[in-house]
């Protein structure tokens, strides 16, 4: 996504409150992790979740105390989501303009 101008530290404030709120608050979030291109206007959030229920907690958490606040400091470009989301999670997804990729072959560990 892309930091919206002027926006920096805002942008810095909000995702520190969300990272602090998500760590202690949604125990099905296995990573949230946001990273900042060199020049500031750049930004990736990689996220990993237990199972489709736990993102859809987060989701909802994001809803009905951050979006708007997120909203004013990035602009969404892209969003891909790794795995198979249950038909709740992808209609959840879906509104951000979610693209899909499902296994093909692997391992985390």
């Amino acid at each position: 996504m892309a930091v919206r101008d002027g926006r920096l530290d805002d942008a810095r404030n909000l995702v520190k409150e969300m990272v602090a709120a998500t760590r202690q608050e949604e125990p099905g979030t296995q990573i949230y992790e946001y990273f900042l291109s060199p020049d500031g206007s750049s930004c990736h959030i990689y996220e990993r979740y237990a199972d489709s229920d736990a993102a859809l907690v987060h989701l909802g958490n994001f809803g009905s105390k951050y979006v708007d606040r997120f909203l004013a400091c990035f602009e969404p470009t892209s969003l891909s989501v790794y795995g198979e989301p249950s038909p709740d999670a992808r209609a959840a997804l879906d509104g951000f303009g979610a693209a899909y990729l499902g296994p093909f072959e692997g391992f985390s560990r």
